[in-house]
Formats: structure tokens, sequence, C-alpha cells
């Protein structure tokens, strides 16, 4: 098994990369292009499958992330990708994931050392 570090740096780099990638994208254009869509939701796969990783224990200790949403976003988006919701998708990325993003580099500062 890789080293929890590496998982959390998935998320973090993964989280970097949605960033950069909507940048300075207004909704309307991300809901008319698929390209970032795609773009946007392999990232968010990648989030969930790394979270997966994660023992389960590890998930416990950190209850202020909240997993199986994290995990659940990445089993829509590989068993039931024709039913998503690109606007949920949207506030996801635009909302959910900077905080994200901080909870998971500050454990991986705090725990493993500087990011």
């Amino acid at each position: 098994m890789r080293p929890e570090a590496l998982y959390l740096t998935d998320i973090v780099e993964a989280a970097d990369a949605i960033d950069r990638f909507l940048g300075q994208v207004e909704r309307r254009s991300f809901l008319e292009n698929a390209l970032l869509q795609s773009a946007v939701l392999q990232k968010f796969i990648l989030i969930g499958e790394a979270a997966a990783h994660l023992p389960k224990d590890f998930r416990s200790q950190h209850p202020e992330i909240p997993w199986p949403s994290v995990i659940g976003l990445r089993n829509i988006a590989i068993h039931e990708y024709f039913s998503i919701n690109w606007e949920i998708i949207w506030v996801t990325a635009t909302q959910d994931v900077p905080p994200l993003r901080r909870q998971v580099a500050a454990i991986l500062a705090r725990d493993y050392g500087p990011e």
C-alpha cells in the first residue's frame, strides 16, 4: 500500500488542477464546455479514489473532511456517469474543493512535514 501522505498529496494536486482548469471560467462557460467538464470530473475521480484508499481509521481520525461525500462523488462519476448534474459539479468544484484542499494540506503539513 502507498503511504497515506502520497494519497493526500494526490488530493491536493488534483484540487490544484481543478483550480487551474476553472481559473477565470464562468459557470455558463463550464456548463457549455464538455472538454472542461471531463477534465474536472477526472480530477474528482482521482480525489475520490485517493480518499477511498486511505485507511478507514485514518479517515475516522479526520472527521472534519466529508470522506463519504468525496468517495461518493467518485462512485457517481464512475458508475452513474450519465446522471451527472453539471451544476452540482460546478458548485462542488468552486465551493467545496478549496476548503477540502486546505484541510488536506493542513493534515499533510501537520502530520507529514511541509507541503
